[in-house]
């Protein structure tokens, strides 16, 4: 999934400055996908280049002109095109799972000093989540976007999870091996 479509789905609810979209991806799509602010306003001015957006200028005082992207017909186009190609699930290419692979050959405790922070990262996340989570229970009802919002929350609750999950699976099998079974 490219950038560009990601961006084309947060136009495709409401037209949005430079700013706006990236603020999205900080506060509900960050559970499945980081961009900068930089990236974002990249990414932006290739899309208008390629005509799947357009922008207004919005005259500020004492500010530079703010820009509000609006998705274009052929912005829309492109994000049905998109959309119905089907999807492969992404490649793992994780650090953590290479240092686990190389156990035998290192001091454990650099092990389960990375296991324990790793596992940290995750609770950290998952608590993020779990409190955004607890917004919507405080809604009295959610419209279809934000619904389907929650379903890729749910997908990042899961995740963390199944992170910390296995981290305690790795550091219980480490803390149950006999010393001299590791250097």
């Amino acid at each position: 999934m490219a950038l560009a479509h990601t961006i084309l789905v947060v136009l495709a609810s409401e037209p949005r400055s430079g700013y706006d979209v990236s603020k999205q991806f900080d506060e509900s799509l960050g559970c499945y996908w980081k961009a900068s602010q930089q990236q974002v306003y990249r990414e932006l001015a290739k899309m208008e280049q390629q005509g799947w957006v357009h922008f207004e200028t919005i005259p500020q005082v004492g500010k530079p002109d703010k820009k509000i992207y609006h998705l274009t017909e052929q912005g829309q186009q492109e994000l049905m095109k998109w959309f119905a190609m089907p999807t492969d699930p992404t490649p793992i290419r994780e650090d953590l799972l290479v240092k686990v692979l190389a156990g035998p050959y290192i001091p454990r405790k650099l092990l389960l000093k990375e296991l324990h922070h790793r596992r940290q990262k995750h609770l950290d996340q998952l608590t993020f989540y779990q409190k955004k989570e607890a917004s919507y229970h405080s809604m009295p009802a959610i419209d279809l976007a934000e619904q389907f919002r929650y379903l890729t929350l749910r997908r990042g609750l899961r995740y963390e999870t199944a992170w910390i999950d296995w981290c305690d699976e790795v550091l219980a099998f480490l803390e149950k091996m006999p010393s001299d079974e590791s250097q």
